[in-house]
Parts: C-alpha cells; structure tokens; sequence
C-alpha cells in the first residue's frame, strides 16, 4: 500500500502546514456561523471536534476564537460544552479574548435550559479573569435563585470561585448571607453541602481579618445548624457527610444529653459501606467523649467491629488506612483490641505495605494471655519469601519480649533464630539479643553459649556485627575466644568501612582487656593505633580518648568503661506523648497515615522558607544550645575533675555515631581481682625507646605496644583550603547530606558593628559570602533572628561543605554549625567562613 499524501496527514505544531489548516477551519466555521440549513449543526460538530482535537496536542488555535464564539448560537448542548472548553481554555491565557465571551455567555445564563444555564455559569466563572468580576455579579445573583437545583449548585461554586478572584466585591455583594439562607432552606441535598463548603472556606480566610465573619462562622456551631444537619446526613453523599461530621467535631455540646443524642443521631453512620464515613463517625464519637471516661471505653467496643469489617473487606489501600488509624486507637487502649489479634495475621496475598502495619499491630495487641499464639505465628513469619517481612517479623518478636511478656519462651525462638543457616534471620536475632541482654541480664548465660557458636566471618552486616562485638566486649569473661575473635576482627581494621563497628571495636576491645589483659593487651594497642588515626572523626576522637584516658590513670579508665552493671528497665520511645495527642487530634487525615502532626508536612508558611525536611523541620529561628563535642585531644589530662565528670558512665564520653545522634554504649562489669594485675603490667611492660618507664606512673604506651610519644606528635599542616567559585548543589541533595552527616564542629563569631548594619538587608551576606566561594542555598527569619544555610565545595574534588548560621543582629553573635563530607578538613573551613564573615560590611 502507498503512503498517504503529505496534504493527508495531521498537521503538528512545528510545520507550516498546520497553519493552513487552522485558516481552513477558521473560514468553515465563519460559513456556517449564520447558516440555518438543515444538518449545520452536525457539520459544526465535526469542526469543532477538530478544533478541540488540535488545542489537546498543542496547536495554537487562538486565532478561530471569534469564529468559535459565534458558532455557539446553537441549542445543542454537545457544541456549548465543546465551546466552553475551548473558551476556558484560551481566556486563562488571552484575557483579552475573555472579553468576547462575555455576551453570549449572559446571553446563555438566561437560556430556557437548565443545563445550558449551568453550564453558561460554570463557564463565566471560570474565566478568573480580574477585570471581568463586575460580569459576575449578576448572573451569580440569578444563578442562586434559580428553581433547577443544578443551576443553583453550579451558582454556589461560583461565589467561591468570585472569592478567590476578588474577595472584596464577593463579600460587598452579601453572597455569603445568601449562602448561609441557602443553606439552611434549599430542598436539594448537594446545594445545601455545597453551600456549606464555600461558607467554611470563605469565613475561613475572613475570620483573621474580620470579627463579623468570625461570629458567622462560629454561627454554624451552634446547637440549631448542627443538629439541622445531622437530621438531613442521610439525604448527603458520602463527600458532604464527611464535610457534615467534621463540622460535628468541633461542636461542643452544652450537657452529656447532648451528646447522647448527637451518637445515637449518627449511630447507623457506623455500619456505612464508605470507610470516609466510617472514621468521621468514629472521630466524633471519640472527640465527644474524651472527658467521659467510661463513655470512651464503651466507644471502643462500639467502633471496633465496624473497622475491622473495614480492614478485611475493603482494598489494600483501604486496608492501610485503616490499620493506620486502628494503630493509633492500639496504642492508647490496647486492652480493648487484645481478643482480635487475629484480624492482624498477615494473608499470603496482602502487599508488603499491610503486612508490616499488621505486624506492628500485633506487638501493640499482646499481652500476657495471648503472647503464646502471636509469637508463633510471627515466627512463621521469619521464613517469608519477603526477606522485608521476615526481619520485621523477628524484630516485632523482639519487641514482645522487650514487654516482659513471656520471656523464657522468646528467648528459645531467638536462640532458635540464631542457629538457623539464613544471613538476614541471624543478623536481626543478634541484634534482638543484645537488647535482650541489656534488660535481662539473667539470660546473658544461654545466649552467650550459643552466640559463641557464630562466627564472625559469616556477619556482615553493621548493625548485627557491633551487636556481636559488644557481646564480645561485655562478657568477654564468659567467651573463651572472645580476645581472639576481636584480635582478628582488629586486623582486617582496614576492610571494615562502617565507623559503627569500629567504635564498638574500640570498647569491645577496652572492656576485653580490663577483664582479660594478658590476652587482649596486643588487640587494644592495634585498635587504639588504627582508631588515632582513623578518617572518621568520631573514631579517632573515641580512641585517643580512650589513649589519654589510660595515659591518665587506668584506675580511672577502668571506672569509666567498666562501671557496674545496670539493666534497661525501659526504651526509649520514638514519639513523645505530646506528638502523639496531635496525632489523636488529627484523627482521619493523612497525619494518621504518616504517624506525624500535620504542621510537619503541610505548613510551609509556619516552617519557613529554610526548611528541607523533618530534620530541619524542629529547627527554631532562636539560637539553639550548641552540642558541640570536644575532640579527646583538647582535653587536659592533668584535670581529674574533667574526666571524672563524665559519672563513669561510658554514654557520656563525647562521641557520637555517623547519623550526628549520641552514641550510647551499655555498661560493663568490672573484675576486681584484674586491678593488681593491670597495674603491674603497667609497671612491668617494655621501655619505650629503650627507656624504662618511671614506676611513679602507668607506662600505658609500653603496656599497649604503641611506640607512642606521651603526647601524639604533632601532624604535618594540610594544604590551604581552596574552594569552588562555580559550585552547585541541588535543594533535595542538601536535605540528604544534611540528615545523613554528623555534626563536624559547632563555633560562635563576633559580627562587627558595620555587619550588623548591612544584616538588615539579608540578601547582602548572602552575595557577599558568595564572593568568597561560599553559596546560600534557604534563608529565613526576621530581625533580630536570621538563619541561613550555606554550602560550598573543594576546588579540586566534589566535597561539600554544609553549614547552617544563625545570626542574632541584637548580640551581633553568629553561631555556626559545619557537616562535611572531609570532616578532616572542617577546621578550615571554618576559618574560611569566619574570615569571610568578619569581612562583611556595609558598602
């Protein structure tokens, strides 16, 4: 078959032959804008289907705008809807041919058809046109009055559409007092909701500006509008009853009458197929409630049955809604739901998605009569082809034993778990052991009799080998091998990348030799030499710590990483009590879903223009207590005060893990038959530099093997800084980096007098950091509080430099906060952005 002649194929935007078919269609539609001939109508049909079809991919037919316009003079209601969509489109963009519509669509308002006058309405306030409000007014004005209830509808959503455009002439027209009667009289359901809808929204903006739109939005609580809605919620759609129940939870009833009636008004609301519904009851009841207790516990009952029907009938997405806010209602009266656990067990063809929310639901449900039954069948769980769902499975176990609830039988199955020939099972088990251990000391000699049957080698996952390295350390006293196993994982120091492990290495290592010394006194020298000098600014600072702290006295060392053992009675929770009222207090929203308060992820304005993400998003304009750590190395060794201040604890030494949160490390038993050995050790060991050591102090260098000087030599200066004059980094980058790296230093500067003048005009330190390479990616704040983020990146490699300033113009202090990808190379950084900002001045 040939191929069809060029003058046969669609024209598209870029050829000129497009051109030529719009000035066709254009001269059609001028022939048969006055033609009455029979069949016009169709042929108008075919051309605007054409016109239409050539606006969806992007030709310009702006120019057939007059053409289409009087075509329209048609009762056929096919050809207006095809107009108004080509009119709406095109006024938007070309105000000025808005203005030609302006006549047939008045002239449409008035026609004897109830959907062309619907339509002709929709159409004329769609137009948002500013300058054509004054056109508005009028047809608004019928429209409400209107006797077809579509008419009316279309009218309401056009006084809200006037709103928006110019609030003033909306309100000098005194729509919402007709509104408002509308509302309260109109026989049709959906204008009545639609009026309440633009009445709520309208007061809304006005009330901050206006104290009589605030008494009319507060008239729509009152007692008589409440319970004339909740008389009329079954003539509403499922849309306008969520509208009508949220309106219902902000009502406050005067007496408990009230509220009985309003509950058992909206009783049947409860067994509603909509799970919208379902929960905007559920709310008001729960919201009513709050200050009858024994009322509250009789809701739970009562809404309970009617969730679960919506979790097991409903979609996956559905489901997920649900189980969210089920959770929620869990946390605060677990008890009420503790029967029903077996609505949480995971289906084989749930999504990933549900089946974790399920299992954080049985963690929540268990108690002590049904603890038996959930853990085995989590358990099952631990098999699952979805290795996402078996960690969380063995996880959720942990969690019911962290409870106290039947704790000799969990700890089998993890005992159980350890020795089962999967990576990932024995990864989380250990990681389960170890907060076992630190809450059940008492099981520390099973555990450890099994955990000495794994070996390292097998364990390659961060979390799960500090787990078994703090095993190691912690009862290193009950584990043959375990000065051998450290000593090994000691020397392939180098190929272990995660600075979580190599800190637990670290402490693992000192409580070894405070219990074991003569076997691990050459392990903890190779890990406190690799650990000084170590990239990893936490490690290193750890290690010289721990260098200078022996160095010191090991009495003293011994009692800060050694001190008695304390159990955990409690873990810390993720979400404070506060949080999770307001969480409570959003019940039936998206907060429920993300677990976190609206403001968090919606109130931008609140937030400021500097926030990036729930890192920053707690971040106040107001200076912040600085957490600065102070490097081991500017410690005195000489001041015992400092070093005892630390309460012996190890948790309090001052480093911290890669994620910037303190680094928490339990505590240890100390061997008090080990003091007199360690000191003579100390006295007995080799001479450093064929000295012999002085017997009035510990010779800790020659006791650890170092060949170490007393005082670390000093390091060869880096070369000077240069940074990137063109460098560029993206918002969502930032927000990354910022979340991922830790804190590298934490220092405060003195702004001149001169600086703080030109600060009242931000955007002149963000240009002129700018002149020193350093780039402002958010700013925010008023006088006196600024803050700023900045970054900046090595002239010669892509390292980024992020920084977060805060500057107060009445103190004239700027405090500063660095993260960097080379924390190494921090300290000069710093002094670039310090040297940079003591050069800003007025012009």
């Amino acid at each position: 078959m040939a191929p069809p002649a060029a003058s046969q194929r669609y024209p598209s935007p870029s050829q000129p032959s497009g051109k030529s078919e719009v000035s066709d269609l254009k001269s059609q539609l001028r022939q048969l804008a006055g033609s009455r001939a029979p069949g016009v109508d169709d042929s108008k049909r075919d051309l605007f289907k054409k016109v239409i079809s050539y606006m969806t991919i992007g030709i310009d037919v702006s120019s057939v705008f007059g053409e289409m316009v009087m075509c329209s003079a048609t009762s056929d209601i096919v050809l207006k809807k095809m107009c108004y969509l080509y009119v709406g489109n095109y006024a938007k963009v070309n105000p000025d041919l808005a203005l030609l519509t302006i006549n047939f669509l008045q002239r449409d308002c008035k026609d004897q058809d109830p959907m062309i006058r619907g339509l002709a309405l929709r159409s004329l306030c769609s137009l948002r046109v500013p300058n054509l409000v004054e056109y508005l007014v009028g047809p608004l004005g019928s429209g409400l009055k209107d006797s077809n209830s579509y008419v009316r509808m279309v009218a309401v959503t056009g006084v809200l559409k006037l709103y928006h455009i110019s609030a003033s002439t909306c309100i000098d027209a005194d729509f919402p007092p007709m509104l408002k009667q509308l509302m309260l009289h109109d026989s049709d359901s959906q204008v009545v909701a639609n009026c309440l809808s633009a009445l709520q929204e309208i007061w809304s903006s006005e009330a901050s500006n206006s104290e009589d739109a605030s008494r009319e939005k507060e008239s729509l609580l009152s007692k008589p509008v409440i319970y004339y809605f909740l008389n009329r919620i079954r003539e509403f759609n499922e849309w306008a009853q969520c509208l009508v129940l949220e309106l219902a939870v902000k009502y406050v009833p005067s007496d408990s009458s009230e509220i009985f009636d309003i509950m058992n008004l909206l009783e049947d609301r409860l067994q509603h197929a909509n799970g919208a519904v379902v929960l905007a009851t559920v709310k008001v009841f729960l919201q009513l409630t709050l200050s009858m207790t024994d009322v509250h516990q009789q809701v739970y009952e009562r809404i309970k049955s009617p969730l679960l029907t919506l979790v097991s009938s409903g979609s996956p997405e559905q489901s997920y809604a649900i189980l969210s806010h089920l959770h929620l209602l869990v946390m605060r009266a677990p008890f009420v739901f503790a029967s029903d656990y077996k609505h949480f067990y995971c289906q084989y063809n749930e999504p990933s998605y549900v089946k974790k929310l399920k299992l954080e639901m049985l963690t929540a449900v268990a108690n002590e009569s049904n603890t038996y039954e959930i853990v085995t069948e989590l358990c099952e769980y631990a098999a699952n082809v979805d290795i996402a769902i078996a960690r969380e499975s063995i996880r959720a176990v942990g969690k019911i034993a962290l409870q106290q609830y039947d704790v000799n039988a969990i700890v089998d199955r993890l005992l159980q778990f350890l020795e089962m020939e999967k990576d990932y099972v024995t990864a989380e088990a250990l990681v389960l052991v170890k907060d076992l251990l630190r809450k059940y000391p008492q099981w520390s000699h099973d555990c450890i009799a099994v955990v000495g049957n794994i070996s390292s080698k097998n364990i390659q996952e961060p979390k799960a080998k500090a787990a078994l390295i703090w095993m190691l350390g912690e009862y290193s006293q009950d584990m043959n091998d375990a000065p051998y196993i450290l000593e090994s994982l000691i020397e392939n120091w180098e190929e272990e990348h995660s600075a979580e492990v190599r800190l637990h290495l670290l402490t693992a290592a000192m409580k070894c030799f405070f219990k074991r010394a003569p076997e691990t006194q050459r392990a903890l020298g190779a890990a406190l030499a690799a650990g000084i000098a170590d990239f990893h600014q936490d490690v290193h600072d750890r290690a010289l710590f721990y260098y200078r702290l022996l160095q010191y006295d090991v009495h003293v060392a011994e009692r800060v990483v050694n001190p008695p053992k304390q159990a955990v009675s409690v873990f810390a929770d993720t979400q404070s009590s506060e949080i999770k009222d307001r969480i409570f207090d959003e019940f039936n929203s998206l907060s429920v879903v993300y677990q976190k308060p609206s403001y968090m992820f919606t109130d931008k304005e609140h937030r400021g223009p500097f926030e990036f993400s729930d890192e920053l998003g707690n971040l106040a304009i107001t200076p912040e207590a600085s957490n600065e750590i102070v490097p081991a190395h500017q410690v005195d060794a000489n001041d015992k005060d400092l070093l005892l201040s630390t309460d012996e604890k190890e948790d309090t030494i001052g480093a911290h893990t890669n994620n910037g949160s303190a680094y928490t490390a339990p505590s240890l038993d100390i061997s008090s038959n080990v003091t007199s050995q360690m000191q003579e050790l100390a006295i007995s060991g080799p001479a450093v530099s064929g000295g012999s050591a002085p017997q009035t102090s510990f010779a800790i260098d020659d006791l650890l093997g170092l060949g170490l000087p007393s005082a670390p030599a000093q390091t060869p200066l880096p070369p000077a800084l240069k940074l990137n004059p063109r460098a560029s980094l993206d918002p969502g980058t930032f927000q990354q980096k910022w979340r991922q790296l830790p804190i590298s230093l934490t220092q405060e500067y003195s702004i001149s007098p001169q600086g703080i003048a030109a600060l009242t005009v931000p955007q002149a330190l963000i240009r002129h950091m700018q002149t020193h390479s350093i780039h402002c990616i958010a700013s925010g704040g008023q006088s006196p509080n600024f803050k700023f983020f900045f970054f900046a990146q090595k002239e010669s490699e892509p390292s980024n430099y992020l920084v977060e300033c805060i500057i107060n113009s009445s103190t004239g202090k700027a405090q500063i906060k660095v993260k960097a990808d080379d924390q190494r190379s921090s300290q000069a950084f710093a002094s670039l952005f310090e040297s940079a900002l003591s050069k800003f001045s007025t012009p």
